[in-house]
């Protein structure tokens, strides 16, 4: 079955949020979701997260799934916001327990932050499925961007996160605490073994040069042709080196800090100290 996907991206952060509908019902879920953070205040807003609401009540449409590819760190979730508004179950990837304790010691969180995934209402594992009305979908674990990364495959759409971008920009950095350049050459395999007509549909797009517009769906074929990092069957060795170097240059997300904090709680912000004020964390010389 072919699902119906509608894109919504949020140039702030260069993240594609999805819609995904069954074609014969109007069962839905939502990948990816942004809540609206500014660093400089402290103060987060809803109006991305307003417009893929806006546009599931126009169509009618009942959400079944508010779904996670991995910890985002470089925008914060607004899954809560959703579920509030709209139901459906929150689900992320069973390594997620993984990323709460490393980021639990890094932010020094005390004993009452849970590291066993529970914030969450579904936890996928490799093989495992789920349904979206009469479209089923099937869970690939694709580690290396962080050890938590799902492939969504429902229908014949991929939802890859960060794992792959756009065929001229690349793939995902791995230099994260828990990446594995390695794990992720292995995971673009697994992806790069599915159909060729699949659609491919990414996480983020940043515009690669000389391209005008931004852009988040290829196919696995396009994929395997002409992507500048694993296209043409480029080596693991090959791959390794190449993104290594290239992670070694760059620089933290501008909203890693407060996005690891919010998103390995499933969305939530840390539970407010006793002036009744939220505080989020900056760890000094330690990402």
């Amino acid at each position: 079955m072919q699902p119906i996907v509608t894109a919504f991206f949020d140039e702030a952060t260069n993240t594609v949020s999805y819609v995904v509908r069954d074609p014969q019902g109007r069962s839905c879920a939502v990948i990816d979701s942004v809540l609206d953070f500014d660093y400089a205040s402290g103060r987060t807003d809803t109006a991305s997260a307003d417009e893929v609401i806006a546009f599931i009540r126009e169509n009618g449409l009942e959400v079944a799934w508010i779904l996670e590819t991995h910890v985002h760190a470089d925008h914060l979730s607004a899954a809560p916001y959703l579920q509030q508004k709209l139901g459906g179950q929150i689900g992320i990837g069973g390594n997620i327990r993984i990323v709460q304790d490393t980021f639990g010691k890094v932010f020094n969180e005390g004993t009452e932050f849970q590291r066993d995934g529970s914030q969450f209402d579904r936890l996928f594992e490799e093989g495992d499925s789920f349904h979206i009305g009469q479209l089923r979908g099937d869970v690939l674990h694709t580690p290396g961007h962080t050890p938590a990364c799902l492939t969504y495959v429902i229908g014949d759409a991929a939802f890859v996160g960060d794992t792959l971008f756009m065929p001229d920009f690349g793939t995902a950095r791995c230099d994260f605490p828990g990446g594995s350049a390695q794990d992720l050459y292995n995971s673009i395999q697994k992806i790069l073994a599915l159909p060729d007509a699949t659609r491919i549909f990414v996480g983020h797009d940043y515009k690669a040069p000389g391209r005008e517009d931004y852009a988040w769906e290829s196919t696995v074929g396009e994929q395997k042709a002409k992507n500048v990092h694993v296209g043409a069957g480029a080596s693991v060795d090959t791959f390794v080196e190449m993104r290594q170097a290239r992670d070694a240059q760059l620089a933290m997300p501008r909203l890693i800090v407060p996005s690891l904090q919010v998103n390995m709680r499933a969305g939530q912000m840390p539970e407010p100290e006793d002036n009744g004020t939220v505080y989020l964390k900056v760890p000094v010389n330690k990402l």
